[in-house]
């Protein structure tokens, strides 16, 4: 082996470890510094000196703690450099001298009992001062370490314009003074549906990632999953609460039926359905009920949550009720205007009335300027084609479904759908 596949390697674990702890890091930062920024700020410090260190050292026993312990260091540097201990209580310094004496440097955990730092990071990122988009752009950078791009392409807008949001979010809460805490009553009520959005969008790129190399984020998916329960005791009474809850157990629920041995994706037509968790089933189903007893039924999450149902409780493929998904996703698009909600509605007409009724409905927003980039607009329209018999269309649009794929296992399934069609000449 190389030395240049040793470096490869160890900054391939880098970045591995990064994606893991990343979010834990600014957490216990900004509990410790009360400044998200100038957390996030030393987090990527830390990065950069792993990326230093680690190709002369190796890779420590414990990458998370080398990092964690090395970004607490930079934020004692911070705080004894005069200034800043001068506008922090004396306890807080007291407090930051004393953790740094107990924990050891390369042994040091990584805040198992982390008291919900996560959820107060991402209250606090949620915060009436910024604005509703900047709030969602600024958590998903620091929680999900995602780019602009990539945020950008959640949202369907330019990269510029996440980029000036995110920057002027970190502006804004440097120069406020927040309290960095879980807020009650009132001022808890005025941040949930933001708070709601960021831990849904959380768990989305989890259960399905951006980019890289893997389909699944498993950790996001448990993260966001542990603050919707821990939001549910918040605010019991709140309905949408109770419907992203169960939106997400029923979602993960299929976890691990969704990728075969080798992490490459099934389809959710295809997937073993022994291997989905009653359970976690169950219990999101129980989620979705209370939510409909507090009269939430027709609200966003709680609709998106009944055809998370419609699927988890279909004992076979064939079962699955298409035509009431269809209507579901109708009410969601009444609700809601949005291309995205419009393309999977054209999924479940396909599946429900036929191939060529799903394209006409797709036909109609296939202009949208917004699903310019979307991979999935033509990978729909790939599978419609297909089942017409329309094989080489079918064949152009999966091509052209990877060449826009970010996610490498998601351009990989493209390319294999585009292989396998035999064209042939009518």
């Amino acid at each position: 082996m190389t030395a240049a596949d040793i470096d490869q390697i160890i900054r391939a674990t880098i970045h591995a470890t990064w994606r893991v702890v990343q979010p834990r890091l600014i957490a216990t930062l900004s509990r410790m510094l009360r400044d998200v920024p100038l957390a996030e700020e030393l987090t990527q410090d830390a990065l950069v000196a792993a990326l230093e260190a680690w190709p002369s050292i190796g890779v420590p026993d414990n990458p998370g703690a080398w990092l964690m312990t090395t970004a607490r260091r930079r934020a004692l540097d911070v705080l004894r450099r005069g200034k800043m201990l001068a506008d922090k209580h004396d306890m807080l310094a007291r407090d930051m001298l004393q953790e740094q004496e107990i924990v050891p440097d390369f042994d040091a955990g990584l805040d198992d009992d982390i008291d919900d730092e996560m959820l107060r990071l991402v209250f606090t990122a949620c915060h009436p001062i910024l604005s509703r988009e900047a709030r969602a752009a600024l958590a998903l950078c620091m929680i999900c370490g995602l780019t602009t791009s990539e945020i950008a392409r959640a949202y369907l807008v330019p990269e510029a314009t996440i980029s000036q949001r995110i920057v002027r979010a970190k502006r804004t809460l440097s120069g406020s003074g927040l309290a960095y805490e879980t807020p009650a009553g009132e001022a808890l009520s005025e941040r949930l549906a933001s708070v709601l959005e960021v831990v849904y969008l959380i768990f989305n790129e989890g259960y399905l990632a951006a980019r890289g190399d893997e389909w699944l984020r498993p950790q996001l998916c448990d993260e966001a999953l542990r603050m919707g329960r821990v939001l549910a005791g918040l605010a019991p009474d709140e309905p949408e609460v109770h419907g992203l809850v169960a939106l997400m157990d029923l979602n993960a629920g299929r976890a691990r039926a969704r990728t075969d041995a080798n992490g490459a994706p099934i389809l959710l037509m295809d997937q073993d359905r022994s291997l989905w968790d009653q359970s976690q089933i169950r219990r999101g189903l129980r989620s979705l009920r209370r939510a409909g007893e507090l009269g939430g039924e027709g609200r966003f999450y709680a609709l998106q949550a009944a055809i998370a149902a419609c699927h988890a409780t279909a004992e076979t493929a064939a079962d699955t009720d298409w035509p009431r998904i269809a209507q579901l996703y109708a009410e969601l698009a009444r609700l809601v205007r949005s291309p995205i909600i419009e393309l999977n509605r054209a999924v479940a007409v396909g599946m429900a009335e036929g191939p060529q009724a799903g394209l006409d409905v797709l036909d109609e927003i296939a202009g949208a300027p917004a699903l310019a980039a979307y991979h999935h607009l033509p990978a729909v329209r790939g599978d419609f084609l297909q089942k017409l018999g329309r094989l080489a269309e079918a064949r152009q649009a999966f091509e052209a479904a990877a060449h826009l794929a970010t996610n490498g296992r998601e351009r990989a399934l493209m390319e294999r759908r585009a292989a396998a069609l035999q064209v042939q000449d009518v």
